[in-house]
């Protein structure tokens, strides 16, 4: 529950609200912790933004006791913000950290439609021009991923075509040398094919005209 208290931690006297966050939201993640605290950062002024914080698992506000009627509008930001916490998609960089997968499972598994994208997002890099797209994910989709192993069972499935992949690898290789090697015993005797064939008299069948 958001509590707000006062506390001496120097000569000036400070305001503090503090916020848990629901386990549906982080999904046991430190990495989308931080991304939660920037997403309602970003939702505050500039000059206040580093006032919120992340404190012993806590969303903390912490401001100058003298700035009460700014703390009160800030706590009302967050409080809000914090309603459809669970609901804000899921980057990148978060969905490995929940999943414990690595970029290129992500892309791999992103590109074959194992794991659905809820879309993209597309922002400006701070303090430069450019832009960069990426794919989001919904939370409720990533939860059940993680709740059913779902990572592991598509590790098992990518093992497994990876290991069928390599036996046709090696039977189209053997089999490349095998007609490679024909090619150059047919070169070197036109009658290896004949040979081979074990049709003995054919040549006395053609000299007699019979294939004319």
């Amino acid at each position: 529950m958001p509590k707000t208290k006062t506390e001496n931690k120097s000569d000036d006297p400070e305001l503090i609200r503090e916020w848990s966050l629901p386990v549906e939201a982080t999904l046991g993640s430190a990495v989308r912790v931080k991304g939660i605290l920037q997403e309602i950062r970003s939702r505050l002024p500039p000059a206040v933004r580093k006032s919120l914080d992340m404190q012993s698992g806590e969303l903390t506000l912490v401001m100058p006791e003298t700035s009460k009627t700014a703390f009160r509008a800030m706590a009302s930001i967050v409080s809000e913000a914090l309603r459809d916490i669970s609901d804000l998609p899921i980057i990148p960089r978060e969905i490995e950290d929940i999943l414990g997968i690595t970029a290129s499972e992500r892309k791999r598994w992103l590109e074959d439609g194992r794991l659905p994208s809820t879309g993209t997002r597309t922002v400006r890099l701070q303090g430069r021009a450019r832009r960069i797209s990426f794919h989001i994910f919904d939370p409720r989709i990533v939860e059940d991923l993680l709740d059913r192993g779902a990572v592991e069972q598509w590790r098992e499935e990518d093992a497994a075509a990876k290991a069928e992949n390599r036996r046709r690898a090696a039977y189209q290789a053997k089999l490349t040398r095998s007609l490679k090697k024909k090619e150059k015993v047919k070169a070197a005797d036109p009658n290896a094919d004949d040979a081979a064939t074990g049709l003995s008299g054919w040549d006395e069948f053609g000299s007699e005209g019979l294939l004319r």
